[in-house]
């Protein structure tokens, strides 16, 4: 099998050691803007050859490089979309009649995953999407019980709006948190432990976070709830305590 990444940021590197570790076999081709091309790095052309490519780019340069992908993508080739929206990916992949194309979400990342040991156990992958045969479809799910992901399966639609109100509002607190300079102290409690947990999965993925609010439509009103909420807890600490 070839294994086509195109996008080698973090996630693109986790994809791959994963591809190492669970499909040694493997052949990989990695397509990067920076990459000077050697036995892994190959150009765009070589990649799109590849059985199964995975789009790792971020979701501001996706249509870009989408539509440079599908006119170089062998008949079978599969585009394993992997994006943290899905509406407006899937609305992109629809457009190209043909294409084969797995939507997915991995709800995992390299943080996770070292904070597991390496162990993939328990962690879950959400599938939105496919063009896949029934034969194909079913592969997959036992490739994804193989490794001990487990599978979810919803629409585009529902995945955004619960992502909204829980990866991009961890997002955001954890900006807040780290923008006002709090940090772990030798008087933690267990549950600012978890707080500051969640806040250092999230806090360098700035590009991510943008990303997120500006092409997942549900993230505005999860900040506007947010912020009256906000508002309501500075008025109850503003109110005499024999209230």
């Amino acid at each position: 099998m070839t294994i086509g990444i195109i996008g080698y940021g973090s996630f693109g590197m986790f994809v791959h050691e994963l591809v190492r570790r669970f499909y040694p076999e493997a052949i990989v081709r990695v397509y990067a803007r920076k990459g000077d091309a050697n036995d892994l790095f190959r150009p765009l052309s070589e990649v799109a050859q590849c059985d199964m490519i995975f789009l790792s780019v971020p979701i501001r340069r996706y249509e870009e490089v989408l539509d440079q992908l599908v006119p170089l993508l062998k008949p079978d080739s599969v585009v394993v979309d992997v994006a943290t929206v899905k509406e407006y990916t899937v609305g992109l992949l629809r457009r190209h009649d043909g294409l084969r194309y797995v939507a997915t979400h991995p709800m995992f990342g390299p943080y996770s995953y070292e904070k597991k040991a390496h162990d993939l156990t328990g962690l879950r992958l959400v599938l939105t999407e496919h063009t896949l045969s029934e034969t194909a479809l079913d592969t997959l799910r036992h490739e994804v019980a193989r490794l001990g992901l487990v599978l979810l399966e919803t629409t585009p639609e529902a995945h955004d709006r619960m992502l909204a109100e829980t990866l991009f509002l961890t997002h955001y607190v954890g900006q807040v948190v780290t923008k006002g300079g709090f940090q772990r102290t030798d008087i933690d409690t267990v549950s600012f432990g978890f707080l500051m947990d969640a806040v250092e999965s999230v806090q360098h993925d700035t590009g991510l976070f943008k990303d997120v609010y500006a092409y997942n439509t549900y993230c505005r009103d999860v900040v506007e709830r947010f912020d009256r909420a906000e508002r309501e807890v500075h008025d109850l600490l503003a109110r005499p305590i024999s209230e």
